[in-house]
This record gives structure tokens, sequence and C-alpha cells, in this order.
């Protein structure tokens, strides 16, 4: 079920992102970097911007700007967010998820002064690129995250989870009292958004997704945990939502509601994990995906090329 192969073969026929860079590419796993606690809640915010715009936009129909205009920092705005065809329910659960975005944000520039906003890939191509690449085939009709409740909730099932993996890697590499302090709180609600994708799915684990016909929706999230493990490629740091026995809690259960390891512990991802999985091109120093320009902050801009750096004209519409 863990099928930890590269994913050249999938990269291949996808023209917006460069396949080569796996293929020589040497990661590493390690988190240990010259970096303060201020770079690491930064980089941080790459994500918290994007939840937050995925959210806001999905449930609301307006953008972050709409609510606080000052968070962006003069970044610029998102492509293709839009309002999505949320049933009630999911509506209120995912405008409650932007609201506390948006106090995520305000809580780690508040403390550290922040950053500004990437650009982000919200579009349904993006979206649908990285469900054809992580089921292996294209999408028809295409993939579409905004049409519907549950194929917002498998798309949302990539992008929080990131985010928990991220926290918990970094909180061993924190100094400051004050600064574990800000990423336990965010860490737990981070943990809490995912926790709810997820329950929500598992009801409905058996249901077909029309774009990949007789894919489930149990077997589409384990796709997508296993394309995530192998652009990160640090090993299982990523599960769906039924695992082996041998991966289950204690080895008793085949269920996996919630991520863990052995322990029942939350994996822990790296900035370079987190880029190579958000970029989608299994490198750190290659742009892509839902960060076309590359992600912000000291550490983000360590790994990427200068021509990246502020040139959003070179990938402002979303491909490298």
């Amino acid at each position: 079920m863990f099928k930890l192969s590269l994913v050249l073969v999938f990269l291949t026929a996808f023209s917006g992102i460069d396949a080569s860079p796996i293929k020589y590419h040497n990661p590493s796993c390690s988190g240990n970097m010259s970096v303060t606690d201020v770079d690491l809640v930064h980089f941080a915010m790459n994500l918290e911007f994007t939840e937050a715009e995925f959210f806001l936009k999905a449930s609301t129909g307006k953008g972050l700007d709409a609510f606080n205009a000052t968070l962006a920092k003069g970044g610029p705005p998102p492509i293709g967010a839009k309002k999505a065809n949320l049933d009630p329910i999911t509506n209120r659960i995912i405008e409650e998820f932007g609201y506390q975005e948006i106090g995520h944000l305000r809580a780690i520039a508040d403390m550290t002064g922040g950053i500004p906003r990437p650009l982000l890939n919200l579009t349904r191509e993006n979206f649908a690129m990285f469900m054809d690449r992580a089921v292996g085939r294209r999408s028809n009709p295409r993939f579409d995250p905004y049409a519907n409740s549950l194929n917002y909730l498998l798309a949302s099932y990539y992008i929080p989870y990131v985010g928990l993996t991220g926290y918990v890697g970094a909180i061993p590499y924190l100094v400051y009292f004050n600064i574990k302090r800000l990423v336990a709180g965010l860490l737990g609600v981070e943990s809490g958004q995912d926790g709810v994708i997820r329950t929500l799915l598992y009801e409905r684990q058996n249901e077909k997704v029309e774009e990949y016909g007789g894919v489930t929706v149990a077997e589409l999230t384990n796709e997508i945990s296993n394309l995530r493990n192998e652009l990160g490629m640090c090993g299982i740091k990523d599960e769906g939502l039924f695992v082996p026995l041998w991966l289950g809690a204690e080895n008793r259960t085949t269920s996996n509601i919630l991520s863990a390891n052995p322990y029942s512990l939350s994996y822990d991802r790296t900035p370079q994990e987190i880029l190579r999985v958000m970029y989608g091109t299994g490198n750190e120093r290659r742009p892509g995906g839902f960060w076309p320009c590359g992600a912000n902050g000291r550490i983000a801009r360590m790994f990427l090329d200068e021509r990246y750096h502020g040139n959003y004209d070179a990938c402002s519409d979303g491909k490298n």
C-alpha cells in the first residue's frame, strides 16, 4: 500500500513540473539548520497563508485581504481560489477553519513581524495535477476541488496535514519559551483541523470519486499520502485512512483516522521536505505546485534559485 517509489513516471506526464530534479537530487532529511526560532515560524506562515486563502475563499467567497488587509504585507493575491459548492455543514466548518487561520497569521505576525504572502496557485488545474499524479491517471471529468463538498475535502486533505508535520518537526529546534508556546498552540489547532477533515472523509470512505472511476475515497487518501511520501523523500511521514495492520495503532487496527507512527505519535517533516511536497517537484530548490514562485522567509529563500526571488513575472502563470 505504501509504495515508496520515485514519482518520475508520473512527473514526466505533467509539463508544469520538471521531473529531472528528482532524478539527480540528493535529499536531506535532517532538520538541523543554522536558523532562528523566528525563521522557523516565518516558514510556517507559507502554509498558514495557503490554508487561510483556500478556506476563506471556498466558504465565504472572499480572500484574506477582505478580512485583514495588513497580514499579506504586500504579497500577491492567490491565483484561482473561488467559492466552493459546499453543503451547509461543510461550509460552516471550513469557514471556521478560515477564521482560525487568520488568527494564526495574526499571532505569528504580532510576535515576529511576519513575512509577505507568497504567490499561491489554488487553481482547479493545480489541484487536478496533484490528484492525477497521486492516482496515476488523468481525471475524467477533470478534478475540481470547488465542485462539491467531497472534492473540496479531498483537496483539503493535501494541505493542513503538511503544516501539522512541519510544526512537529520544528519544535525540537526551538529555543525560546514564547515561540515554543506559540508553536504548541498552532499545532493543537492544525491537528484538530486535520482530524476533522479525515473524519469527514472516513464517513464517506466507500464512496466512489467520480473523476477517477472506481477509486474510493479511502483509496484516494492512501494515494495522496503515497505521493506526499514520495515527494518528501524521507520515508513514511504520511498515511491514508486505512493502513496495513503492521502500521495500525498497536498493530490491532487497519483504520487510521489519525496518521501517526508506531508509537501513535505525530510524524514530523523538515522545511526541505515540506518544500518538496508543496512545490510538487521533490526538490526544495525548484518551485512549482502550490507555490509557483517559491515560498517566502529566510529558510525557503536559502534553497531557492535567485531568479525566483521576488520575480513574479517569471512564474505568475503558476508554472516554473
